[in-house]
């Protein structure tokens, strides 16, 4: 069974015990939804591309669909599915199956002195190509290869490349656009998830 298919994505997600991580009052939660649909051996997994808007960190940037918890939320997982639904009219309680949650992580948007976690959550696509609306939020959407990503087919140690003089970033290269930051990095946990051994890159 090929590293990245959704019978192996499933199996290591149904082994990986989550443990909570301690908050600090008043920090802030976010949670995406890692979007995922089978392509023979591989899996190939949903991006957005964020719509500019100034003053935001993630302006522009690819990223998985998602935000920040609202009151009304229940759960993180909750506010990954209400944020997929907003953000790209996909509704993951009628076209998607729950498969696990991957390793939260903290959010450190440049130029920006904030506590705030992210908590990634895995899908899979029930309906393998669903009718997508998307909101303001979102300018485009991609779909990209796990299987290219985890061998580093599309990836680039300075992928992302920002002003002249300005620190580049790995990545990886989808759709003309470049997968980086916090999306990379959860990216990467699950690639150490499904290969023992993984060299986690950048």
């Amino acid at each position: 069974m090929s590293p990245t298919s959704i019978g192996m994505i499933e199996d290591r997600l149904q082994t990986r015990v989550v443990v909570p991580e301690e908050m600090k009052p008043n920090a802030r939660q976010a949670a995406v939804a890692a979007v995922l649909r089978a392509d023979g051996e591989d899996t190939e997994v949903l991006f957005i591309q964020r719509s500019k808007k100034q003053g935001d960190p993630w302006s522009g940037h690819m990223a998985f669909p998602g935000g920040h918890r609202e009151a009304i939320d229940t759960s993180l997982q909750e506010t990954a599915v209400r944020e997929t639904l907003e953000e790209v009219g996909l509704d993951l309680t009628t076209s998607g199956r729950y498969m696990g949650q991957l390793e939260m992580v903290r959010a450190n948007p440049r130029g920006r002195n904030i506590d705030m976690t992210v908590s990634p959550f895995v899908f899979e696509l029930t309906n393998a190509h669903p009718t997508l609306s998307l909101n303001h939020e979102v300018a485009e959407v991609h779909w990209g290869r796990l299987g290219e990503m985890m061998r580093g087919d599309v990836y680039a140690d300075d992928a992302w490349k920002g002003p002249p003089g300005a620190k580049a970033f790995p990545g990886h290269h989808v759709g003309g656009q470049v997968v980086w930051g916090l999306t990379f990095r959860m990216l990467e946990d699950l690639f150490a998830l499904l290969t023992p051994g993984f060299e986690r890159r950048g």
